[in-house]
C-alpha cells in the first residue's frame, strides 16, 4: 500500500516498511486558542490521527529473519522470540509471571476482520500458545463492514500489530480488542467515541490495562478546552485503578498541522500522551543477535537519516522525520511525580515516560491477511509496536501484585530516582529530525538521550525480570519509602 506523506507522518500508529514508498496534575495557564491550531470554528474533536502503516516489499511467506532483513533490505528485523529475549521475559516466566488472570485492552478504529485467524498464525509461527481468550466488542456503535481502502487497511494492520505484541510479551492475558466505528479524524467523532468505548470498558471493569496506539499534536486542537474536555475516560480511569498507556508518536520533535501535511518547524508534542493520567509511550532501537541478545546497548529511536527506511517508507532520500516523540506539553503544567526532573521538564509535562522497540532498522515481524493487501509477515515499526509491548509489561506487572496497579507514573519516577536495576537507562540518540518543506530543509532540534530521564527515551527501558516485580510493589504503595518498597520485593 503506497500512503501519502501526510498518513507517513501522523502522529503515533506503526509503520511497515515497504519497497513502495502514535494523579492528575495542575494545568499551564489556559491559551484561548493554540497557535498554529485547526482553523476557527473547527468542530470541538477536529484532530487528524492515522495510523502509519508500510510494508517492506510486499509479504513474507514466513516471518522474515534478522540475517534476511540486514541481506536483503540493509536494515535489521526481529523475530517475537528475539523481542521477549531482548527484554529477558523468559527468565520472568519461568516464575510463573505471564499475564495469567489479567486482561489487556486494545483500542483500535474498525479493528481488523482477520485478527482472530492473524494471531492463529502468528501464534502458530512464534511458538506461542493462543491468549486464555480474544475478544471483540464496539460499545460506542457498530463498526460497518469491512470494505478495502486506505483507512480500513491501515486500521486492520494496526490492529493485527496491537494484538500479536501485547501476546508476545504477555502470553498468558487474555486481550480484549475494543473497536469504534470511526477513525479518529476531522470531525465530532472519533475521539469522543474512543471516550466512550473506553469508560465503558473501564467502568464494567473489563480490563487492567488500556493500550492506545494513536494521538494528535496538542497544537491541532483549537483551543485548550476542547482537549480538556475529552480526557473523561483517563479521570476515569485514574479513579478505578485501570492504567492507561499512548504512543508518543512517530516523527520525533517535529508532528504535522491541522492539514496533516505540513510540519510544525518548532518542537511539538501529542495527546493523549502528554496527559499527566496516562503513562507516554516512546522508542528505542534495539540491536540484536539471532538469539535476542543485546550486540550493543538500545538507543533512542530515529531513523531520521537511515537511507534504506527512507526508501522503504517515504520512497525517497533522507532525511525523512522518523523518529520516537518527545517534548514539552504546551497544555499540561509539570506533574507531581516530575517534580523530581524539573531541570528537564521546566514547568511543563514532559513526554515520554518509558520507551519500548520502535525502530524501523530493528523493525518486528508480524502477520495480516485482510483483503486489499497480499497476506503474509511484514516487518513493522513506530511506538505503537511499543505500546502494546508495554502493554504486556503492565499486565505482567499486573499479575505479579495480585490486583490492578492503576496509574504508575509515581513509581516510574520513584524507580528512577533509586536506579532501579530494572529500568535500563538510555544514553544514546536523540529525536531531533530533518525533511524537506516548501523547497527548502529545515531541522527541528529536539533532545538527546541523558543519564536518567530525558525527552527522547523517558526513564529509559526495562529488563522484565527486575523491572516487574519491582513496579508491582512500587505502584501498589504510592507512600512507601524506597527502601521499604525494596525490603517489599525482597520478601517475596
Amino acid at each position: 500500500m503506497r500512503l501519502s506523506r501526510s498518513v507517513a507522518a501522523a502522529a503515533a500508529g506503526s509503520l511497515m516498511l515497504t519497497g513502495a514508498l502514535t494523579g492528575a496534575a495542575a494545568v499551564a495557564p489556559a491559551v484561548t486558542s493554540v497557535a498554529g491550531s485547526s482553523p476557527a470554528g473547527a468542530s470541538a474533536a477536529a484532530v487528524t490521527i492515522r495510523p502509519d502503516l508500510l510494508h517492506v516489499r510486499g509479504a513474507h511467506a514466513a516471518p522474515p529473519t534478522t540475517a534476511f532483513c540486514e541481506k536483503h533490505f540493509k536494515i535489521a528485523c526481529y523475530l517475537p522470540g528475539q523481542i521477549q529475549q531482548a527484554y529477558n521475559l523468559p527468565a520472568l516466566y519461568k516464575t510463573g509471571i505471564t499475564g495469567q488472570g489479567e486482561t489487556i485492552v486494545i483500542v483500535d478504529s474498525y479493528g481488523s476482520p482477520t485478527v482472530r485467524r492473524d494471531l492463529r498464525v502468528f501464534d502458530q509461527a512464534a511458538h506461542l500458545a493462543a491468549p486464555p481468550s480474544l475478544k471483540i466488542i464496539q460499545p460506542a456503535g457498530k463498526v460497518a463492514p469491512y470494505k478495502a481502502n486506505g483507512s480500513r487497511e491501515g486500521w486492520a494492520g494496526e490492529t493485527d500489530l496491537d494484538v500479536e505484541y501485547a501476546h508476545t510479551i504477555a502470553p498468558g492475558a487474555s486481550i480484549l480488542l475494543v473497536e469504534t466505528p470511526t477513525a479518529e479524524n476531522e470531525g465530532t467523532s472519533g475521539f469522543p467515541q474512543i471516550v466512550r468505548a473506553e469508560k465503558f470498558v473501564i467502568n464494567h471493569h473489563l480490563g487492567a490495562v488500556i493500550s492506545q496506539s494513536f494521538s494528535a499534536t496538542e497544537e491541532t486542537f483549537a483551543t485548550r478546552q476542547r482537549l480538556l474536555n475529552l480526557r473523561g475516560a483517563y479521570t476515569d480511569a485514574a479513579s478505578k485503578g485501570v492504567t492507561v498507556l499512548a504512543a508518543s508518536g512517530d516523527s520525533g520533535a517535529a508532528d504535522v498541522k491541522y492539514n496533516t501535511v505540513t510540519y510544525y518547524l518548532h518542537p511539538v508534542t501529542s495527546w493523549p500522551d502528554s496527559d499527566p493520567l496516562v503513562t507516554g509511550v516512546g522508542g528505542t532501537q534495539l540491536h540484536l543477535n539471532a538469539s535476542g541478545h543485546d550486540a550493543s546497548p538500545a538507543q533512542v529511536w530515529n531513523d531520521t537519516y537511515n537511507k534504506p527506511t527512507s526508501e522503504f517508507i517515504f520512497g525517497g532520500r533522507p532525511p525523512n522525520p522518523l523518529a520516537g516523540g518527545g517534548g514539552k506539553s504546551i497544555i499540561f503544567g509539570r506533574p507531581g511525580y516530575q517534580n523530581g526532573v524539573k531541570s528537564v521538564v521546566g514547568s511543563s509535562r514532559g513526554v515520554p515516560d518509558i520507551s519500548m522497540s520502535g525502530a524501523c532498522n530493528g523493525a518486528a515481524d508480524m502477520y495480516q491477511s485482510f483483503k486489499g493487501q497480499k497476506p503474509g509477515w511484514y516487518p513493522a515499526c513506530g511506538t505503537s509496536e511499543a505500546t502494546p509491548e508495554f502493554a504486556g509489561i503492565v499486565a505482567l506487572a499486573d499479575q505479579a501484585a495480585h490486583h490492578r496497579i492503576g496509574l504508575i507514573n509515581p513509581a516510574l519516577y520513584l524507580m528512577s530516582r533509586h536506579h532501579a536495576s530494572g529500568l535500563v537507562d538510555v544514553v544514546r540518540g536523540g529525536n531531533t529530525v530533518s525533511f524537506r518543506q516548501g523547497g527548502r530543509l529545515h531541522t527541528v532540534h529536539g533532545f538527546r538521550a541523558l543519564h536518567g530521564y530525558d525527552l527522547a527515551s523517558g526513564v529509559g527501558t526495562v529488563n522484565a525480570l527486575q523491572f516487574v516485580p519491582v513496579l508491582a510493589i512500587a505502584a501498589s504503595h504510592p507512600t512507601w519509602s524506597w527502601e521499604r518498597v525494596m525490603a517489599a520485593v525482597s520478601a517475596r
